[in-house]
């Protein structure tokens, strides 16, 4: 990603703008401009084609996108979602087989891109954990979105890269409950119905007060706009929190898995 953004900057300076005038161009945020030249924030090929038409830098935007190494660039049905992650006023995920990566702990994470197939090199490892460790920031800023996560209580069973590692998650989690604005529920197994069988979603808040939802399944997912399909999840997700156990239960039942109980 720093490479393209280096790339937008030469081509931003060579026409004479500044990251305000082209953003204005653009009709995005200052922001975005200033992230994607940073190497923060990726550059979507919608907006590389944009980019190609007002700097007039002949598709090389375009180019560049499409051969970025791949570890190096966040997969495209992600990218959208993560930048509204970014921005979001709220979160509400569901996850049924590993915890979010908003609440993952460092070697937690690391264990998780340990499991992916096919097997990734170390560097490329680092690299997402990384990447995923810095996404946790929007929870510790002046101004995080309000976020509730409903977790399978099968993925406090897992323990994922060996039990320090379970151990040192789960107490960050105990860190996490206790954040303001932050809500930690588990869906205990033994459940005779359950509201989320068809796996795992995220609903999404956004700065405009539009509502979204994202998808995840193997090999890609979906952002989903139209307001009758996000209803439907909207709905799933409050039956799911009264199929959960409260915050404080939940909290009590960390304790009782950390021995603490």
């Amino acid at each position: 990603m720093r490479m393209v953004g280096a790339l937008v900057a030469r081509f931003r300076r060579n026409a004479g703008l500044t990251q305000r005038e082209l953003a204005e161009r653009l009709m995005v945020a200052e922001v975005t401009i200033a992230s994607i030249e940073q190497g923060v924030r990726p550059l979507l090929p919608d907006l590389a084609e944009s980019l190609d038409q007002v700097l007039g830098s002949q598709g090389a935007m375009a180019v560049a996108v499409a051969n970025m190494p791949e570890v190096d660039l966040v997969p495209l049905w992600a990218a959208e979602f993560l930048d509204l992650e970014r921005e979001a006023l709220g979160l509400s995920s569901y996850q049924n087989q590993v915890l979010p990566g908003l609440l993952q702990t460092r070697a937690y994470a690391r264990a998780v891109f340990s499991n992916d197939v096919p097997a990734l090199t170390r560097d490329e490892i680092e690299l997402r954990v990384e990447a995923r460790i810095q996404r946790q920031e929007i929870l510790h800023r002046k101004d995080p979105p309000r976020a509730c996560f409903i977790l399978s209580e099968a993925i406090l069973v897992d323990r994922l890269g060996g039990d320090a590692v379970y151990t040192e998650q789960l107490r960050s989690l105990q860190e996490s409950a206790a954040i303001p604005g932050l809500t930690v529920q588990v869906v205990p197994l033994g459940r005779t119905f359950h509201a989320g069988l068809s796996g795992p979603f995220i609903l999404i808040e956004t700065a405009d007060h539009q509502r979204l939802a994202y998808v995840e399944a193997q090999r890609g997912s979906q952002l989903i706009a139209a307001p009758d399909e996000v209803s439907i999840l909207e709905h799933k997700y409050a039956m799911l929190r009264t199929q959960a156990l409260n915050p404080q239960e939940s909290r009590d039942l960390l304790s009782r898995l950390l021995g603490e109980q």
